[in-house]
């Protein structure tokens, strides 16, 4: 396959998730005398550092068969879609009800979206997925370029 994608978008909400796990820790340490405050604290603090590094960012990457979409560092969050069942792509914007995260949207399918309201849909063959993105141009590029290069054997089956 003639070129390859691969596209991290970083996410500065994150940051309010992580300061937030913070308060939850030092909180949890100043009233650490309460008897409910001082195990209920800390560990919604260490839950919400494990979701912040969690959905820091997406990545988006082709890996030969498939388009594989993953949030991370910490690798809770992945789905792989093989490029045969893609029955389209378009550029698209995802609404202000879609938001960020892994959810279903209000107008149907998933989303996967860290940030931002850029998006490229995906008509699958059962389904669709919204994959937020800062480069909705590029990744739109490269699977409409896949898709068209993987129909004249899809027709051969």
């Amino acid at each position: 396959m003639n070129g390859n994608y691969r596209h991290t978008q970083r996410a500065p909400l994150c940051l309010l998730v992580y300061g937030t796990a913070v308060m939850f820790l030092v909180l949890g340490c100043v009233l650490r005398n309460e008897p409910v405050i001082q195990w209920v604290f800390p560990l919604t603090g260490l839950l919400m550092l494990i979701l912040a590094a969690s959905l820091h960012h997406l990545t988006v990457e082709d890996e030969g068969d498939r388009l594989t979409i993953s949030f991370g560092p910490i690798p809770l969050f992945r789905r792989s879609i093989k490029y045969e069942n893609i029955a389209s792509v378009e550029i698209g914007r995802t609404t202000i009800l879609d938001g960020w995260g892994i959810h279903m949207s209000f107008r149907g399918g998933w989303v996967w979206n860290v940030w931002g309201r850029d998006c490229v849909v995906l008509r699958l063959r059962k389904g669709i997925l919204r994959v937020g993105t800062d480069d909705a141009d590029q990744l739109s590029e490269f699977l409409n370029r896949r898709l068209t290069e993987q129909e004249p054997t899809s027709r051969g089956r």
